[in-house]
């Protein structure tokens, strides 16, 4: 069930992100601000991407032996 919960928050940040981009570049915004915006996105996708390979690095070092539940 929490796939499937994950997957349509995921169609949807997709479609409401596909429609930002198709505005974003359809309207009349200066040439300058709209490379701006798209480095800073991809400046925070490609940390966000690196943040979540460290966490599944680091959670395959972790050892549980002690835990109780």
């Amino acid at each position: 069930m929490q796939k499937i919960a994950f997957l349509i928050i995921g169609i949807g940040a997709l479609i409401g992100a596909g429609y930002y981009v198709y505005w974003f570049f359809s309207s009349d915004i200066d040439l300058l601000f709209r490379l701006g915006v798209g480095a800073v996105v991809v400046g925070v996708l490609i940390l966000l991407g690196v943040v979540i390979q460290q966490r599944i690095k680091a959670s395959k070092d972790e050892d549980f032996k002690g835990v109780k539940y």
